[in-house]
């Protein structure tokens, strides 16, 4: 079930460091951190700012990786400078390759555009998230995909501490 009043919800403060703290006990399938993958064509824009965020805002306490089913050779520098002005460093972040390993070992895989490239595997939770794409854009309107995808990422968060989720 993907959750659509995430995206009618009020967005939480992108400047918020982190909507997890110490009394939060956050355990994924195997009685460990959970693991939440994002996953775009190219990873170097949507899955990387998602990554980021969810880093950002899990405090540790959840671990966070990206890929793309045909990786980029870099991360877009718009995409790195939005994330720039909310405190997020991802200038030493590169696209890498999704791999069979990564959608087994997570037990939340985000899709954000990658179609039928994903794998797919029983037990896991997959969600589809309708993002555009930023390649291309001015910074004004990657802004505007890094709102959007924070707002998406608080309502994961709070979906994966709340355990519905997983």
């Amino acid at each position: 079930m993907q959750p659509v009043t995430l995206i009618r919800r009020k967005m939480a403060s992108i400047n918020t460091v982190s909507n997890v703290d110490d009394s939060n006990e956050v355990v994924g399938y195997n009685g460990k951190m959970p693991l939440v993958l994002f996953v775009c064509v190219h990873n170097a824009g949507r899955s990387q700012m998602a990554a980021a965020l969810l880093a950002r805002r899990s405090n540790g306490k959840v671990d966070v990786r990206s890929a793309g089913s045909a990786p980029a050779d870099e991360i877009n520098p718009v995409a790195v400078e939005a994330m720039r002005e909310v405190g997020v460093d991802m200038s030493a972040a590169t696209p890498r390759l999704l791999t069979d390993a990564d959608a087994k070992e997570a037990d939340v895989v985000i899709t954000m555009g990658c179609g039928d490239a994903c794998p797919v595997y029983p037990g896991k939770r997959y969600i589809s998230w309708d993002v555009e794409d930023p390649s291309g854009k001015d910074i004004i309107a990657v802004r505007h995909i890094r709102d959007h995808i924070d707002t998406l990422v608080a309502g994961l968060l709070e979906e994966i501490v709340a355990g519905s989720v997983l």
